[in-house]
């Protein structure tokens, strides 16, 4: 900057005269601001360049990001629809199984009734099965019988259940006519191939059944033996 101060404008308008040295002035004044403009417009060029620059970036990775929100979308769907297809094909699964088993359970059953060489005795208790009803200490009975005999002849008798379980912490015994209204002849059979009985009883609140005793008692007449029949299981609720 010590060239500035060497500068004498005195002696610069003595020389050039005031007029030529108003002349000089506006021109140096005209291209300092000619060259400020161009140096100020190529920056500013510059700054709008990046600027459109960063917006185009910005909008891209907005597109991005929209895209993959989307995306994530579509697989949340999928992988929702997934879970239900599993879910609808295990519980497909799963009622096959239970109606397979229902088959052969009751392929079985018939086996034992057409084809009884293939097992041995002749009546068996096929079940005896208990289902709550919509009152409180209210159950309903069946009890499967079926004859297993190449040469079937009419099985008469009749049966009584016999519940086993406590009342006040003391062992209790109840007979199906203490606690229902079903008579001999409901709880009698004649039958040549199966045959199911039921009925309903209550038993008393403050009992807790624990066992079912099923008696079966066939009497002497023509062409069968007086027989007896017993047999003991747990106490079990089944669906209605």
């Amino acid at each position: 900057m010590n060239w500035l101060a060497k500068i004498n404008l005195g002696i610069v308008v003595q020389r050039l005269g005031a007029f030529k040295s108003a002349l000089f002035l506006v021109a140096l004044i005209s291209l300092c601001l000619f060259i400020g403009y161009r140096v100020g417009n190529y920056y500013h060029h510059a700054q709008v360049s990046t600027l459109a620059q960063q917006k185009e970036r910005l909008d891209n990775l907005y597109q991005q990001h929209e895209q993959a929100i989307e995306q994530i979308h579509t697989l949340e769907v999928e992988l929702t629809l997934e879970q239900l297809a599993n879910k609808e094909a295990q519980a497909s699964i799963k009622s096959a199984a239970q109606e397979h088993h229902q088959v052969k359970k009751q392929l079985a059953f018939y086996e034992k009734i057409m084809a009884p060489e293939k097992q041995a005795g002749s009546l068996v208790v096929e079940g005896v099965k208990i289902f709550p009803t919509s009152l409180a200490h209210h159950y309903r009975f069946e009890v499967t019988l079926l004859q297993q005999q190449l040469k079937r002849r009419y099985s008469k008798g009749d049966i009584n259940l016999t519940f086993l379980g406590s009342e006040n912490n003391q062992l209790k015994t109840l007979k199906l006519s203490d606690v229902s209204n079903v008579s001999k002849q409901e709880r009698s059979f004649s039958f040549q191939f199966f045959q199911v009985l039921s009925g309903e009883f209550t038993l008393p609140e403050s009992f807790t059944p624990e066992n079912i005793q099923l008696s079966v008692n066939l009497p002497r007449r023509t062409g069968q033996k007086q027989a007896d029949l017993e047999k003991i299981m747990p106490w079990q609720l089944e669906k209605p």
